[in-house]
């Protein structure tokens, strides 16, 4: 199999099969991230995609989801990306759904219809990783979009028919900017309707841009307890029917849930979860991550 770099999912693509189709990251300027640095952006040629395809079949894998690799496959055209469907209904012909992560601006290049087409050869649960619905947010941290680009690219998302996740990055902000972020955030996201909504709490990381400016006082991260109130702000402002995953490693409090339905549930555990766990527990389990 080709991969450029280590494989990169969320929890619940555990057992999904992995297919490259682009390498790097088609954006690779966010001041946080730590992911798909490994090489630069390309998209695979259709030789190595075939390739894989013939060792996931010669293995006698009966895959029924597989889970596209690269930080954007997304951005590939609507053509492209049809014609990755026809190779793996080629090489597996069976019911196969496919997902990947995608940028927000990877949708401009899709009209509705095109998203329907899509949809209907087995597009599903595409991730985008908005991390933030606050201008000066995205601004400061370099995503390449605003506010009103999340709600009109992914309204063509919903208006399709195709079911998608997002990415809220609690702690973004950084000290005493929480409540805002999460207001801000919660606020496009009740313009939408992601079917799920992956929340990930800030770990700043060496060797990133972000850190640097830890080092040099021009970003103050947010306390463990800040970034805690934030996730209970943003879920307890969000009125939108989807299912709040906050489970990956980055969360020092996990919690899971269907909302509005279980909201309560979620906001009590937060509660109770600081109570019982202090800022100095949190900070020494955040130190102790080295990778997510």
């Amino acid at each position: 199999m080709h991969f450029s770099c280590g494989i990169v999912r969320p929890p619940y693509e555990l057992y999904s099969c992995f297919l490259q189709v682009t390498k790097g990251c088609s954006h690779n300027k966010c001041r946080f991230c730590t992911f798909f640095k490994e090489a630069a952006f390309a998209v695979s040629p259709e030789s190595e995609i075939i390739e894989d395809l013939k060792e996931i079949r010669d293995e006698g894998l009966q895959v029924h989801r597989i889970f596209l690799q690269g930080a954007d496959p997304f951005v590939l055209s609507y053509e492209r990306l049809k014609r990755i469907m026809e190779l793996i209904r080629e090489y597996l012909p069976w019911e196969v759904t496919v997902g990947g992560y995608g940028r927000v601006d990877s949708v401009r290049n899709k009209s509705v219809e095109q998203l329907k087409a899509l949809k209907e050869m087995g597009y599903d649960m595409m991730i985008f990783g908005i991390e933030s619905g606050d201008d000066a947010v995205l601004e400061k941290m370099n995503k390449g979009y605003r506010a009103s680009d999340i709600v009109e690219q992914l309204s063509k998302m919903d208006q399709a028919g195709l079911r998608y996740s997002v990415i809220f990055l609690y702690g973004l902000g950084g000290h005493d900017y929480g409540l805002g972020h999460a207001q801000k955030t919660a606020e496009v996201l009740n313009r939408l309707s992601p079917a799920r909504v992956l929340a990930s709490g800030l770990s700043i990381f060496p060797d990133t841009p972000l850190m640097e400016e830890v080092r040099q006082g021009e970003f103050a991260e947010a306390t463990e307890t800040e970034k805690i109130r934030e996730l209970y702000h943003f879920i307890d402002t969000l009125k939108i029917s989807t299912i709040l995953d906050a489970t990956n490693v980055s969360n020092m409090m996990p919690v899971f849930g269907h909302l509005p339905e279980e909201k309560d549930q979620l906001l009590a555990a937060l509660e109770k979860g600081l109570e019982k766990q202090g800022e100095d527990r949190l900070r020494l389990r955040r130190e102790q991550m080295r990778s997510l």
